[in-house]
């Protein structure tokens, strides 16, 4: 699964800086960005099609769940199309989301920490849905059985999109299935302290 991402924003980090920017000059009314780790339930930016713009906004962490409280942060990419919570999302409303990196726990009883991302890069793309629930935009992001990257640390990954994927997952459902069933990328994991480097394979 993924809980916890990170969206650092530094001057030097040209395409993260854009999408603060396009989101800071919306001006959504009563939402507040904050940067560094993301919880579920936080507003953080995802990028959508919009009124028939692909645009960067802020839309919650999590759709409700239909018993009891809590949310739903995560989707199986192997059952979306199947649930009612997902299925018109996946064919209309597909998003992506943004970071600089997710987080994980080892289950080794060290209960250590540690982000992942792309080999040498600084920014890592995840696939997500998106829906309206009482006046406001939600967000769920896709998963994936992991690969031998990380299936050391977790089972589950977020579905990774290549930055040449972004417009296509967004606007072509056809090409979006075929993203969505695309073997994942091979991770690189630190310790969230950025001590330890983790050598999976």
């Amino acid at each position: 699964m993924c809980g916890r991402y990170e969206i650092l924003i530094r001057p030097e980090n040209s395409e993260m800086a854009k999408i603060f920017e396009m989101i800071r000059s919306r001006r959504q009314s009563g939402m507040q960005f904050e940067t560094g780790e993301i919880f579920p339930t936080n507003p953080a930016p995802i990028i959508a099609d919009m009124d028939n713009e692909i645009s960067a906004e802020l839309f919650i962490w999590g759709f409700p769940k239909y018993r009891g409280s809590g949310v739903i942060i995560n989707a199986r990419k192997e059952t979306a199309a199947e649930k009612s919570t997902f299925k018109q999302s996946l064919i209309h409303r597909r998003c992506v989301v943004p970071s600089t990196g997710f987080f994980e726990w080892a289950h080794d009883g060290s209960n250590r920490k540690y982000k992942f991302n792309l080999p040498g890069e600084e920014n890592l793309y995840m696939a997500g849905l998106w829906s309206e629930y009482n006046s406001e935009r939600k967000f769920v992001i896709l998963t994936a059985p992991a690969n031998e990257s990380m299936a050391e640390i977790h089972n589950r990954m977020p579905v990774i999109l290549p930055k040449s994927a972004i417009k296509p997952w967004i606007e072509d459902t056809s090409a979006a299935m075929e993203i969505l069933n695309a073997e994942q990328p091979r991770l690189t994991a630190v310790g969230a302290d950025g001590a330890e480097q983790l050598r999976l394979w």
